[in-house]
C-alpha cells in the first residue's frame, strides 16, 4: 500500500477507535504490528474484525489489512469490546502494562489491589476509597489509560489466568476454578463458554502437555519483554538471601513463602531461549497461585519496558555509559515488605555480611518451621513474633533492635502498611516516623517493597540529588545503574560519584 493510502487509513482508523486508544499512536501500533516488534508486546492488543479475535502484536498469524483492525490499551478493552482472545499467542502470556507516573500511577495501585484479590467482595467504591479518591474518578482513569473499567479489568485478569492454569498446568477444573477465583465450576464453565466459543475442557486439548509436578506443585512461565538482566538480579538478590529463608542455587532464586495462614516455596529460573522466567510453585492452596504469580511478577519486575527507561535515562553521559554495557538492568522487589524492612534497618548499622549473620539469628528464634530440609527452613517472623521481643539476646545493638521494635509496633497498629494501596509519598512519610530509620532507607524500602519506580536512596549530598531531578520518574533504575559494577558495603550509592558530581 502506498504512503498516501497508509496515511488515509491510519487517519479512518483514528476517527473510528476514537475513545478506545486515546494513548496509542496509530501509525506507531501499525508498524509494530507488521513488525511484530516483541518492544511492543503487552503495550497494546489488536482486534481483527473480521474474526472477531484480539491479538498481541507478536502474533505468528498471516497480517491482515489495516482497515480490519482495531487497537486497544488493554486485553480487557478488547474483551469489552466483544472480541475473544486469539489461542494461538495467547494474550494471556503477555507481559503486563508498564507502570507510569502521574495519574497513571494511581491506576497501577488499583491493579496492584485488583491483583491481590481487593474486588472479590468490595465495590469500585470502596476500592477507589482505599486510594483516596471517588468511585467515578477511579472509572474515569481506568478508561483513560486502559480503555476498560476496574471490574472489566479483574474480570480479564482472572479469565486469563484461568486460561493459562488450563494451558500451563494439569489443575483440575474444580481447583482452577477456585485458583481464578470464579467461585464455582458453572460460572467457570459459562464464562469460558461466552468468552471463548469453547469449553475449558476443548481449550485443554488444545494446549501443550500439562506441566503439574506432582501433588501441590505448579511450574508457570512468566513472561518479560527483553533485554533482561538475570544474571545481575541474581547476583543482587544472593548478595541480600536471608539464609533458612532465601538461597540461590543452580542459576535459580528459591525461597519460602507464605499467604494467610498458608505456606510453601516458589523456585525461579530464566527459561532458556524464551523471553519468560520459569516459575515452580509448591503450595497447597491454589485459590492463592493468582496472588503468588502477581507477586513475582512485581519482585522480578517483569512488567517494565526497559528500553523506555534506558532511552529517558541515556540522555545522562554519566548513565548511558552504563546503560550501554549493562541494557536490560531490573529494580528487584521483594516477596514481603515487612521483611525487607527489618533487613533494611540492620544493614543501617552494619555490613551486609554482618545482616546475613543477625537476619539467621532471628529467623531461627522467630521464625516458623516449616522444613526439615536444609535450606530452606523457615519462614520470616510475622510482626507479631517481634512486637516485645528482646533482640539484643541475639546481638543487636539497643538502636537497631529499638528501631525494629518501633517499625513493628507501627505496622501492628496499621500506622504502616506494604500493600499495593500505599501513595509513595504517604508511605515514605509513615516510614519516616519509625524511629532511627533514615531517609536513604526509607527510599530503598519504597523502591522495593512499593516498586516506586521513582525511589531514589541516594546520601544527601546536593549535586547528586539535582542531578536526579532529571532522571524522573525512573530514578530507582538510575540507582540501579549507579550500583551496578561496584562493591557496596551497604549498596549505597558509590561516593566517588557524589564526589565527582561535585566537583
Amino acid at each position: 500500500m502506498a504512503l498516501v493510502g497508509i496515511a488515509k487509513t491510519l487517519e479512518h482508523l483514528r476517527k473510528r477507535n476514537k475513545g478506545i486508544i486515546m494513548n496509542l499512536d496509530l501509525h506507531v501500533c501499525s508498524q509494530a504490528r507488521l513488525a511484530r516488534d516483541v518492544r511492543f508486546d503487552g503495550r497494546f492488543f489488536i482486534g481483527v474484525r473480521t474474526t472477531r479475535i484480539y491479538c498481541r502484536p507478536i502474533c505468528p498469524v498471516r497480517s491482515v489489512k489495516e482497515e480490519n483492525v482495531r487497537y486497544f490499551q488493554s486485553a480487557a478493552a478488547a474483551a469489552e469490546a466483544g472480541y475473544r482472545a486469539c489461542l494461538r499467542c495467547r494474550p494471556e502470556s503477555a507481559p503486563g502494562t508498564p507502570a507510569w507516573s502521574g495519574t497513571l500511577a494511581t491506576v497501577t495501585r488499583a491493579l496492584r489491589l485488583i491483583s491481590e484479590g481487593a474486588l472479590e467482595d468490595a465495590s469500585v467504591e470502596k476500592l477507589a476509597a482505599r486510594l483516596g479518591i471517588g468511585g467515578r474518578q477511579l472509572r474515569r482513569l481506568f478508561a483513560r489509560h486502559l480503555g476498560a473499567s476496574p471490574t472489566a479489568i479483574m474480570k480479564t485478569r482472572r479469565l486469563g489466568f484461568a486460561k493459562k492454569l488450563i494451558d500451563e498446568t494439569n489443575l483440575p477444573f474444580n481447583g482452577i476454578a477456585i485458583a481464578a477465583g470464579f467461585g464455582s465450576v458453572r460460572r467457570f464453565n459459562s464464562e469460558f463458554r461466552k468468552t471463548y466459543k469453547r469449553t475449558p475442557t476443548q481449550l485443554r486439548k488444545l494446549a501443550p502437555a500439562g506441566s503439574l509436578l506432582s501433588s501441590n506443585q505448579y511450574r508457570f512461565d512468566l513472561r518479560f519483554r527483553p533485554p533482561f538482566q538475570w544474571d545481575a538480579l541474581l547476583d543482587y538478590l544472593a548478595k541480600n538471601a536471608i539464609p533458612g529463608v532465601e538461597m540461590i542455587q543452580s542459576n535459580s532464586y528459591q525461597r519460602t513463602i507464605a499467604i494467610d495462614d498458608c505456606a510453601g516455596s516458589i523456585s525461579v529460573s530464566l527459561k532458556p531461549g524464551h523471553p519468560a522466567l520459569q516459575v515452580d510453585v509448591s503450595f497447597t492452596e491454589p485459590r492463592l497461585l493468582f496472588q503468588i504469580i502477581g507477586r513475582l511478577r512485581r519482585m522480578f519486575d517483569l512488567d517494565v519496558d526497559g528500553r523506555e527507561v534506558e532511552s529517558h535515562l541515556s540522555v545522562d553521559p554519566l548513565l548511558a555509559r552504563r546503560i550501554q554495557g549493562m541494557a536490560g538492568l531490573r529494580v528487584p522487589g521483594s516477596w514481603d515488605g515487612f521483611e525487607l524492612a527489618v533487613q533494611t534497618i540492620i544493614n543501617q548499622h552494619v555490613s551486609i555480611t554482618e545482616t546475613r549473620v543477625l537476619m539467621a539469628r532471628l529467623v531461627r528464634a522467630f521464625g516458623k518451621r516449616i522444613s526439615d530440609t536444609f535450606p530452606l527452613t523457615h519462614l520470616f517472623p510475622r510482626p507479631e513474633s517481634l512486637g516485645d521481643a528482646d533482640l539484643t539476646q541475639l546481638g543487636f545493638t539497643a538502636n537497631c533492635a529499638g528501631t525494629i521494635r518501633s517499625l513493628t509496633h507501627k505496622v501492628l497498629a496499621n500506622q504502616i502498611s506494604f500493600s499495593g494501596s500505599q501513595d509513595p509519598n504517604e508511605f515514605r512519610i509513615s516510614l519516616r516516623e519509625v524511629t532511627g530509620l533514615d531517609a536513604w532507607s526509607s527510599e530503598y524500602i519504597a523502591m522495593r517493597a512499593l516498586s516506586d519506580p521513582d525511589a531514589f536512596p541516594a546520601n544527601d549530598r546536593g549535586p547528586l540529588v539535582r542531578r536526579a531531578q532529571g532522571w524522573r520518574p525512573w530514578r530507582a533504575y538510575a540507582a540501579m545503574y549507579l550500583w551496578q559494577g561496584n562493591s557496596l558495603q551497604k549498596n549505597r550509592l558509590p561516593r566517588r560519584h557524589i564526589d565527582a558530581l561535585s566537583a
